[in-house]
């Protein structure tokens, strides 16, 4: 029941949202274009509910060809002048409105990784395939200064794969248990405020 409240809640308002936002997306499509060209859209490959693979779309906030690397940094040279304001707030995920509305994701979850990534989960983490990934999510909120943060240390990549991906993991896993359409809309909230949640 509850899975069917929350795929209806995110197809009604993912097609509301997707309406508001139009002429939003639609000039910051220019800002880029003229910015730093094209393309504007920036589409990769994520894992989603049951580890489906689909494409994800983002404005492009990074110099063209320079997004092989996922794992990104404050200050990353790689990033646009367009793209720092985007990303601050943000801003650059609002083509995921369209994955909502198609249905490979929803409004919050667990945000999609790049294949190979669920791979690491043990058969008791799995079970967070079980959700579609999200816009956002309480991963997503205590981590909002994730780029900040691996900016602070050695290795980035390794930081992400030792401390901040298990983590995201373990509150991944509290999410599903304590899943309501009231504790959606609350992370929705915050996730708008920028709010950023410290424990979960």
């Amino acid at each position: 029941m509850r899975s069917t409240v929350k795929y209806l809640f995110d197809r009604i308002f993912g097609a509301i949202g997707l309406a508001i936002a139009a002429p939003f997306m639609l000039f910051i499509s220019i800002a880029i274009r003229l910015g730093s060209g094209s393309p504007v859209l920036y589409k990769q490959k994520r894992a989603g509910k049951e580890g489906r693979i689909f494409v994800i779309y983002k404005f492009r906030t990074m110099h063209p060809n320079d997004g092989a690397n996922t794992i990104s940094v404050r200050n990353d040279p790689r990033i646009t002048k367009e793209g720092k304001f985007l990303r601050k707030w943000k801003l650059d995920e609002l083509p995921e409105l369209y994955n909502v509305l198609i249905g490979d994701m929803s409004f919050v979850g667990p945000r999609p990784d790049v294949p190979g990534y669920a791979e690491n989960l043990s058969p008791a983490e799995r079970s967070i395939l079980s959700l579609r990934p999200g816009i956002t999510g309480p991963a997503t909120l205590k981590y909002l200064d994730e780029e900040t943060i691996l900016a602070g240390v050695p290795d980035p990549q390794e930081y992400n794969d030792r401390v901040i991906f298990p983590d995201k993991v373990r509150i991944n896993l509290r999410y599903l248990e304590q899943y309501s359409l009231l504790e959606d809309l609350k992370i929705i909230i915050y996730t708008l405020i920028r709010k950023k949640i410290e424990e979960y």
